[in-house]
């Protein structure tokens, strides 16, 4: 194709690519706004296959992005569900603990929720059990009366149209390809930009770097699978969660109800071998392969912030009988039998931070007069998409004023 011009070029059609289109064409009507995404639709990767939870905005320091952003995001994706009509099961969600160890995390969980502003309450078990019969939980509880799931299909769907009938160029199957005196190179031709966002997920790093940023961090990806309840499962009446360990940005085994009142557990968390490893050797890359076991090797040898257990430990997680016998820690009368069937995988492109050799708990942005780039919008990046952009925009303000 001929080349095109922009003044703001969006690099990945995810549900944050979207929505900085869209905080765009908002702030700037008369810019002309184009957004390429290298699948042939919209959220076909963790947006498509977010787990569709509405998470409160709990579970994050109170310095965070993370908490700064997800109760706004929170409240907005519910109101914009609700007014577009799109479905959304308002079921809450249960925090358990097990064991007496575990109730100073409940404390913790319930300080962060106060300082953020969020509606958490802290109940009895047997308060807990009127909420769900069939939980278990050590003495006490936490209930979120603000998570919700959606349909995250159905949502990035809403979200493209709103595109479209804004005057965003959407252009799939394009793929980035390099980046030289302000032009963009794609598989489609070159563009012409004066502006360049990059929320490209899984590459978003090696994008950065293109335009002199990333210096110090790599995206790690892991391998998120749920295992899904058949119509002879007992349904739930809310999402059960279990205490998370706070060194790290994984929630645990938990079970989700689904828009549709079906029940699904997990998710994994399993070292993946390249980026885009949803099965077997689908999309296999081997320089990639090379680049990610170097750092998985390392990180496993050195068992930096613990990631030898966490590996072993997730990878076990592959097994039926071992998520399942996981998910009987949080709520009672769970058959094997009934849990058959994997969802489809996603990945989580986990920023980290290579001086330090962890994860990245954060949401992480750096940019400048010419470039912008999200390296690290995962969960609840999908709850927080609408916030989210509209502070990615205030950034780039102030870096181009």
């Amino acid at each position: 194709m001929a080349r095109l011009t922009s003044d703001f070029l969006i690099i990945g059609g995810g549900i944050i690519g979207i929505n900085l289109a869209l905080e765009a064409r908002r702030r700037f009507p008369d810019a002309r706004v184009m957004l390429i995404d290298k699948e042939s639709g919209f959220g076909e990767h963790a947006s498509g296959r977010n787990s569709g939870v509405l998470h409160a905005g709990f579970y994050y320091t109170a310095n965070s992005l993370k908490a700064r952003l997800t109760k706004e995001g929170n409240q907005r994706l519910t109101e914009f569900c609700v007014e577009r009509d799109l479905g959304i099961n308002r079921c809450g969600k249960l925090v358990v603990a097990k064991e007496a160890s575990e109730l100073p995390v409940l404390d913790e969980l319930l300080d962060r929720a106060q300082h953020n502003g969020v509606d958490l309450q802290k109940i009895t078990e047997a308060e807990a059990k009127e909420i769900e019969p069939r939980v278990r939980t050590y003495r006490h509880a936490l209930f979120s009366p603000s998570t919700a799931s959606v349909d995250p299909g159905e949502v990035m769907r809403a979200f493209v149209s709103n595109a479209k009938q804004v005057g965003v160029n959407l252009l799939g199957n394009t793929q980035y390809q390099g980046t030289r005196d302000g032009v963009v190179k794609t598989s489609q031709g070159s563009i012409s930009s004066g502006y360049v966002i990059n929320a490209a997920g899984l590459y978003a790093d090696k994008i950065a770097r293109d335009f002199g940023f990333s210096e110090h961090y790599q995206i790690l990806p892991f391998k998120g699978l749920y295992l899904y309840a058949d119509d002879k499962s007992k349904p739930l009446r809310t999402n059960v969660y279990p205490v998370p360990d706070l060194r790290n940005p994984f929630l645990g085994v938990h079970h989700t109800v689904t828009l549709d009142g079906h029940t699904k557990i997990g998710p994994t968390a399993i070292p993946c071998f390249w980026r885009e490893h949803y099965r077997g050797l689908e999309n296999f890359n081997f320089s990639e392969f090379v680049e990610v076991i170097g750092r998985e090797t390392e990180l496993f040898i050195r068992n930096d912030f613990g990631f030898r257990k966490l590996a072993l430990d997730e990878m076990r997680k592959m097994f039926r009988s071992r998520i399942v016998s996981l998910a009987t820690d949080l709520v009672s009368d769970i058959q094997l039998a009934h849990y058959t069937r994997w969802g489809a995988p996603g990945i989580r492109a986990q920023l980290l931070d290579t001086r330090t050799r962890k994860l990245e708990m954060d949401f992480k942005m750096e940019g400048d007069q010419r470039s912008f780039h999200i390296l690290n919008a995962v969960s609840p990046a999908f709850t927080c998409a609408m916030s989210f952009s509209e502070y990615a925009f205030e950034c780039i303000g102030e870096l181009i004023e």
